[in-house]
């Protein structure tokens, strides 16, 4: 995981009376007490029996396929993800369990549900749907995992499949019906905000999600570890981990905060 989110983990799993067991020595902070430091996704899951990974999506296949020869559940953050590391997390969990969340913060996943549920009373044709996220100046996917999932959980709700509207410039013409527009924007140190929007004829309804600290999502990745742990292999996400798995809440990891 990146330096900063490594930081924020190591502080909420003894916080949550866990255990930190290791870090990848990359990722180690020197001089921290007790944390032994490895130099590969195999030895860490070796010495784990759940692994919180918020690296980059190039590491993805390596990791998947290190992940699914061992026994430690795998608790997976990274977005921006391509096809092949797709399906070796899909691999993966059929032989360990892994709770995927293109954004852990409690508060996304229960918006993720109430999109789900708008979804399915606010038709395609009366109410378009557009999603605005606002992100620091170093993040590097666009659209972001979780605006990935929105859409994912709006499409969900209306039975439909996923149909992103292009980036619009220059002259588009009018709105495609039943699409789904996104908007991205970067600047500063911007932790992570997102806006759905449900444009009617005479209403607006609006969802937004703003994170205002970055603990929330290591705080959250941790109480997904202990969840998981002991768990049979699969794909779960924010919403079993909550409970929220019969309000039809739409799995929120897919490429993606």
């Amino acid at each position: 995981m990146d330096g900063r989110m490594g930081r924020l983990v190591a502080e909420a799993v003894p916080q949550a009376d866990a255990v930190l067991s290791a870090g990848l020595v990359r990722l180690a902070q020197p001089g921290r007490p007790g944390v032994p430091c490895v130099r590969s996704m195999a030895e860490l899951a070796a010495a784990s029996d759940v692994v919180i990974d918020f690296t980059h999506a190039d590491a993805m296949l390596d990791h998947a396929r290190a992940l699914q020869d061992g026994s430690a559940a795998w608790v997976l953050g990274t977005t921006g993800l391509g096809a092949e590391a797709e399906a070796a997390v899909r691999a993966a969990a059929r032989s360990v369990p892994i709770v995927r969340a293109a954004n852990f913060a409690p508060g996304m996943a229960l918006v993720l549900a109430a999109a789900a549920m708008l979804a399915r009373a606010l038709p395609g044709e009366a109410y378009d749907a557009e999603i605005l996220e606002m992100h620091h100046r170093a993040k590097r996917d666009a659209p972001s995992g979780p605006a990935l999932a929105l859409a994912e959980a709006v499409a969900a709700g209306r039975g439909a499949p996923l149909q992103p509207i292009p980036p619009r410039a220059g002259q588009t013409g009018p709105r495609p019906q039943g699409g789904i527009g996104f908007a991205a924007l970067r600047g500063g140190q911007i932790v992570g905000e997102h806006t759905l929007l449900f444009a009617g004829e005479d209403e607006h309804i609006s969802l937004t999600h703003k994170a205002v600290d970055r603990r929330v999502f290591a705080r959250g990745a941790v109480r997904a570890a202990l969840w998981v742990h002991g768990r049979a292999p699969g794909l779960y996400g924010m919403a079993d981990v909550l409970g929220l798995a019969g309000a039809n809440a739409p799995p929120d990891g897919r490429t993606g905060g």
